[in-house]
């Protein structure tokens, strides 16, 4: 059975389409705010830099552990020079002294090289911790951008969402003034092709964007004004009015 719907309200269908138009495209603008695509580049750096950060801070603790162990070795060949020159001193035996002596010269090589080692481990660490610094100042520029970028998101998308309330609310007005079967056919169209209903201006269907041939056109001209008519087009609710150029 054919939908009939007086001109007035067929009418009413465009401002119905105008705010379902809309919100869609407030959603869209939801979705692909600019701060979106930073926020994603700033958390996936954020991710590479701080496991960059734990690595290095990793590398840091290991050359830590390396040092103290190092530092103890010291301090034992430190202690047991320190122990063979006492002895030294208060040895009277001639085989006694040239073995102290034999030891001692073997302890301070031994020392010599594990100050060297020493040195070497230090300054390593010091570049280590010089790179951890630099990371972790890098990771927190990271966040404080990502941060802001957060910030502002967030603003806009509360912007965006009283925008998209204060349209969804005056739509809702709209449909519920309608007939029932005509607001189902409009979003059974919407939903199939993306419009519900398509104004009919000087023979173009807005829609699609579309002249009308003369064949449909004539069939829209001998169509009663309250018959409810498909864009052939864009398959969605034809709105004739004066400036459909009929």
């Amino acid at each position: 059975m054919a939908i009939k719907a007086s001109p007035e309200i067929q009418a009413t269908l465009l401002d119905l389409q105008t705010f379902d138009t809309k919100i869609a495209q407030l959603d869209h603008r939801a979705k692909t705010l600019p701060q979106l695509a930073t926020i994603a580049t700033a958390s996936g750096q954020a991710a590479v830099i701080k496991l960059a950060l734990a690595e290095r801070t990793g590398v840091v603790e290991n050359t830590s552990l390396e040092l103290s162990r190092i530092e103890a070795d010291v301090a034992v060949v430190e202690a047991r020079i320190d122990r063979d020159n006492d002895r030294l001193q208060r040895s009277s035996s001639v085989k006694d002294v040239a073995a102290l002596e034999q030891e001692l010269t073997a302890l301070r090589k031994r020392l010599d090289d594990l100050e060297e080692i020493e040195l070497a481990v230090m300054e390593r660490l010091e570049t280590e911790e010089l790179i951890v610094a630099a990371t972790r100042s890098e990771f927190a520029d990271c966040e404080a951008r990502l941060s802001e970028s957060s910030a502002v998101r967030d603003l806009a998308l509360a912007e965006l969402a009283t925008e998209r309330a204060d349209a969804t609310g005056s739509r809702e007005s709209i449909a519920a003034a309608l007939p029932a079967e005509l607001l189902a056919l409009y979003e059974k169209q919407r939903s199939r092709y993306g419009t519900g209903a398509s104004f009919l201006r000087g023979g173009v269907s807005q829609a699609s964007g579309v002249a009308l041939p003369e064949d449909e056109l004539q069939r829209v001209r001998t169509a009663s004004p309250d018959d409810v008519l498909l864009c052939p087009s864009s398959d969605a609710i034809l709105v004739r009015t004066r400036e459909s150029g009929l």
